[in-house]
């Protein structure tokens, strides 16, 4: 089993140019369409629930937040060091045009430019897996990412959606993760999977 065993938050960036230097960093970067739940995955997935900020008003985070996150896997007691990276929430802030203009720009330079990043992990709420904003975002990925990283698409607040409905979406979206921050619904895989990816390419290395 894998498991996270400690996080802890690292320094906040508000572009790429002042991301923490590090050649063989492994970035998880975490990002979602304001109000889905990222803050509330990210204290799930680590036990720690002030890890993330949980804000009241969606869209007000503006940063690139930073963790260094251990897992451990207890079968063969190895251990594998890696960064999150929170980046801020899109397409819902209600704030100028042009402080909205500079967020985009600086998300889209982020994840084009930082060579550091591993996995993409865009989270959909599940109850709206159709929003023309998240297919934007996956097809920015898509022609965007480079041939070492990944990207996971996971489903948020499944706990909302009926058996029958969870079994539509699961139909439609084969290679997605379905999970429940507030019920703790399908974390372990997610951790699995990362844990999986990160060793696999450390190991190619």
């Amino acid at each position: 089993m894998v498991e996270i065993v400690d996080a802890k938050f690292i320094t906040s960036a508000p572009n790429v140019n002042a991301a923490p230097e590090g050649e063989e960093q492994n970035e998880v970067a975490f990002m979602a369409r304001s109000n889905v739940g990222k803050s509330s995955l990210l204290n799930a997935l680590t036990n720690h629930k002030g890890l993330a900020k949980v804000s009241s008003t969606p869209g007000k985070t503006k940063l690139i937040n930073y963790f260094d996150v251990t897992f451990i896997d207890r079968d063969t007691s190895q251990k594998l060091i890696a960064k999150f990276v929170d980046l801020p929430g899109f397409g819902y802030a209600k704030v100028a045009k042009s402080m909205k203009h500079e967020w985009e720009k600086n998300l889209t330079d982020y994840i084009s430019k930082r060579d550091e990043i591993k996995i993409f992990i865009h989270l959909i709420d599940c109850r709206h897996p159709h929003l023309d904003i998240d297919t934007q975002v996956s097809d920015f990925l898509l022609h965007n990412i480079k041939e070492n990283q990944y990207i996971i698409q996971i489903f948020t607040k499944i706990d909302k959606l009926n058996q029958k409905e969870q079994n539509a979406l699961r139909r439609e979206f084969p290679n997605a993760l379905m999970v429940s921050s507030s019920k703790k619904r399908g974390m372990n895989k997610i951790v699995k999977v990362i844990y999986d990816i990160l060793k696999e390419k450390e190991d190619a290395n």
